[in-house]
């Protein structure tokens, strides 16, 4: 595959809204330290397209603010992208509201008049997912998702996620509803759905419940482009409350063994990459190191409290969302080392 030099395609962010605050859009979105800040007044029209990257020849790119769900990013707060074939396009991601995810149609409008026959949720976060109820209304459409996206919908967690980004962003909240995927992904360990559109070949990987309630890899087979979602982040600090720990090294393994001729990965938040990928190791170095450390607390009898208060990664100090995530993380895999250790879980 012959990668093209990322181009951005829609420099006007916030088209029809004067009283849009300016945003900042790098120039390029692979390959690259430079993040968003695109700021959002939440009274822009629906029919807005967002800005967008043309990362590789038909393959398109979202590249969302760094940041939690705030009132300037209105949720668009993670990455999202689309491939367009000349029988119809793929959506991967639906953006983190219904807004969102009615200006991310608007935005495939713009570049394509084929029809959106493939939606696919890559997890149940709703900064992926939450703008999924835009697509579920278009004809004939197929939303991929995992089967684990069942469990997230029918658990407690939606509801008061739900409630939080509408306490925050409740114009952009309208017209939510949960979304059940029509094809399932799941089964046996790293399994995949297949399927062909417009002469392009998609493979959605099992990749466990390593993030999420149920998260999958995308493989754009022909292009060789691999939409990884947050199994590696890049330009941030990971968030690992959902997931487990073990998992997501086993999934990271996986994937540096199975898809050795990929030229692009794409992440679900921060810029995409080109081979080495070097977001995979500094995720995977990262997660290592708080079970080591966190193993270590536990075997030498140091309580949770004490164990979290003394977490600090120094040398991630300047990673985005470390003030925000690093504790939590550390809280969560003191506890899933607790149940390695004590009982074999």
């Amino acid at each position: 595959m012959k990668m093209v030099r990322t181009v951005l395609l829609a420099c006007c962010l916030l088209a029809g809204s004067a009283a849009a605050a300016p945003a900042h859009l790098p120039k390029t979105a692979v390959d690259t330290n430079e993040v968003p800040e695109m700021v959002f007044t939440g009274r822009e029209a629906d029919s807005a397209p967002l800005p967008y990257y043309k990362i590789a020849p038909d393959t398109y790119f979202l590249y969302g603010n760094i940041a939690e769900v705030d009132k300037k990013n209105r949720g668009f707060n993670g990455n999202a992208g689309f491939v367009v074939t000349h029988e119809g396009v793929v959506a991967i991601d639906s953006l983190g509201s219904p807004k969102l995810g009615r200006r991310l149609v608007a935005t495939i409008r713009k570049v394509t008049d084929q029809p959106i026959r493939y939606l696919i949720l890559t997890h149940n976060h709703p900064d992926h997912s939450y703008g999924a109820a835009a697509f579920a209304d278009i004809p004939g459409i197929k939303i991929i998702g995992h089967e684990g996206t069942l469990n997230y919908i029918n658990s407690d967690n939606l509801a008061g996620s739900v409630a939080f980004r509408k306490g925050i962003i409740a114009r952009d909240m309208k017209g939510f509803r949960a979304v059940k995927p029509d094809i399932l992904v799941g089964g046996e360990l790293y399994s995949h759905y297949d399927f062909a559109l417009g002469g392009k070949h998609f493979a959605v990987y099992n990749a466990d419940h390593h993030h999420s309630f149920g998260d999958l890899v995308v493989h754009q087979v022909d292009d060789k482009i691999l939409w990884v979602s947050d199994l590696a982040f890049n330009n941030r600090t990971t968030f690992m409350g959902d997931g487990h720990s073990k998992n997501a090294l086993a999934a990271i393994d996986w994937m540096r063994g199975a898809f050795k001729d990929i030229k692009l990965m794409v992440p679900g938040h921060g810029s995409a990459q080109t081979a080495p990928f070097p977001m995979v190791e500094k995720t995977y170095n990262y997660v290592l190191r708080l079970r080591t450390d966190m193993g270590k607390a536990v075997e030498q009898g140091v309580d949770l409290a004490a164990a979290v208060a003394g977490s600090d990664f120094k040398d991630w100090h300047g990673s985005r969302l470390y003030e925000e995530n690093h504790k939590k993380n550390a809280n969560f895999v003191y506890q899933e080392m607790e149940q390695e250790l004590y009982f074999g879980k």
